[in-house]
């Protein structure tokens, strides 16, 4: 599916202040960098409702106008045209289906505001605020460095097992622990060359509802194999040597 969004994010963008000269009092813009810099979705307000962004969505665009990012469960990439305080994007869209409606609602609104013509855009301490025409609000910061792979719980979002379902890799034990939505797991796991190699899994016994199960069979198999990891900010994706992929968010 092709999404035509239109927001631009420019690649300066000028923030208003005052500074004496003698008696006179002038009006100065300082300019703002915009590209480069990985912006992370605070919340985004439409028709007086805000809504906090439930996992790891943020707006990135190269200084060639090449733009990519992620709503909430779906990843995007494109182009940005700028026009001074206005930004716009083209912008083609995965088709990864939400499991649960808070985060549907979530990239229904944002993707929507993405595509609502061009966006006025201010800058300021760090802080992107793109504005629709219709007053949508999207609020933005400044991104950190990527999360650390150890000590980090991630909690597993696709495949959906109700937010039960999280990891945390051990690099003093060299093990991965966690829920796999229902039962505990423990397992070894060794690190290396962007690739986790994941021993045979212990797990607890209990029995839980059909969907819990269904999605913990699909857990199951990310180990007795080895995984290739890629941390992208506050996300990351573990892929098997089947093509078997796994989405999980920094939780702590």
């Amino acid at each position: 599916m092709t999404l035509m969004a239109t927001a631009a994010l420019v690649p300066l963008l000028a923030a208003c202040g005052n500074e004496r000269a003698g008696a006179d009092s002038a009006s100065v813009e300082a300019e703002r960098p915009v590209t480069g810099i990985r912006w992370s979705v605070d919340s985004i307000t439409a028709d007086g409702t805000t809504l906090r962004a439930p996992v790891d969505a943020h707006v990135t665009i190269e200084d060639d106008g090449r733009t990519g990012g992620r709503y909430a469960c779906n990843h995007f990439r494109g182009e940005t045209d700028f026009d001074g305080d206005r930004i716009r994007f083209t912008i083609d869209s995965t088709l990864m289906a939400c499991d649960d409606e808070p985060r549907r609602t979530f990239e229904r609104t944002l993707s929507r505001t993405l595509g609502d013509g061009a966006l006025k855009a201010r800058v300021n301490d760090g802080r992107l605020t793109l504005t629709a025409g219709d007053g949508t609000t999207v609020r933005l910061s400044e991104g950190g460095a990527d999360t650390p792979l150890h000590g980090t719980t991630w909690k597993i979002t696709s495949p959906d097992a109700e937010g039960r379902a999280h990891l945390t890799f051990d690099e003093k034990e060299g093990t991965v622990s966690g829920s796999l939505g229902c039962n505990k797991v423990n397992a070894g796991a060794t690190v290396r060359d962007g690739h986790i190699t994941v021993g045979t899994p212990l797990t607890t016994r209990m029995v839980c509802e059909d969907s819990l199960m269904k999605a913990e069979k699909r857990l199951l198999r990310l180990f007795d194999t080895t995984l290739s990891y890629r941390v992208d900010h506050r996300s990351m994706t573990l892929t098997s040597e089947n093509g078997q992929s796994v989405e999980v968010f920094a939780a702590t």
